[in-house]
């Protein structure tokens, strides 16, 4: 199984990691949460109301907006319409017109630092760009909290610590964050809490500093203790 007796539980106002081997079941956890995948049994709560098995849309009406591994924008669309897309499908209420679709929109674009590539193509920018662009996609949804997936994969030293920047503004704006990520340096110095998934299963749970020193997790992903 993908996901076996996996319990989590995010508080607002955290910055959660989950961590672990390739093929852990992280980013499946994540589809189950945001509805891209139905659960075979069990329970996805939040804010105690039950929303495992209910659809995608949905759920990010709810408040739980997710962003993809592999990013995924509408090449062909510009910046500024790929984020009128989450302002519009993920609103409640939805915008009023295109209008104050494209404030949202563009007010997004400016938290992320993208408002000067509003008109361009999304097909035009950077890795670093379109990772951004996610981000400012997800926000426009207006969410409670925010799965970033591997949000960092890919990106330079710089453009990780920008990235850094604005997660932790994100929050800062009473917005949660749920983070799956390799680079356990920027884990360590962002997350105040990490759980650690292998085979499908969560194997530890815990404050950074714990949880990077347990023996099963040493073993099961990082084969040294970290320095």
């Amino acid at each position: 199984m993908a996901v076996a007796d996996v319990s989590l539980q995010v508080f607002a106002g955290e910055i959660v990691g989950l961590i672990g081997p390739n093929g852990a079941g992280k980013s499946t956890l994540f589809k189950v949460i945001a509805g891209i995948d139905r659960p075979t049994s069990g329970a996805v709560e939040f804010n105690g109301n039950p929303i495992a098995g209910k659809r995608a849309d949905r759920v990010c009406r709810l408040g739980v907006a997710s962003t993809h591994q592999l990013v995924r924008p509408f090449p062909y669309m510009s910046v500024l319409e790929n984020v009128m897309v989450g302002a519009f499908f993920g609103r409640v209420p939805r915008p009023h017109s295109p209008r104050a679709a494209r404030e949202i929109a563009f007010e997004a674009l400016q938290f992320c630092g993208l408002e000067g590539r509003a008109g361009d193509a999304a097909r035009m920018l950077t890795l670093a760009g379109r990772k951004r662009l996610e981000i400012a996609r997800a926000l426009a949804t207006g969410p409670v909290v925010v799965l970033l997936d591997e949000v960092l994969a890919g990106l330079n030293p710089t453009e990780t610590d920008r990235t850094l920047e604005l997660m932790r503004a994100i929050v800062a704006r009473g917005v949660t964050i749920v983070i799956v990520e390799h680079n356990l340096r920027a884990v360590r110095g962002l997350c105040s809490r990490i759980a650690v998934m292998a085979q499908g299963r969560k194997i530890a749970d815990g404050d950074p500093a714990t949880v990077l020193a347990d023996a099963n997790v040493i073993a099961a992903y990082l084969g040294t203790a970290p320095q």
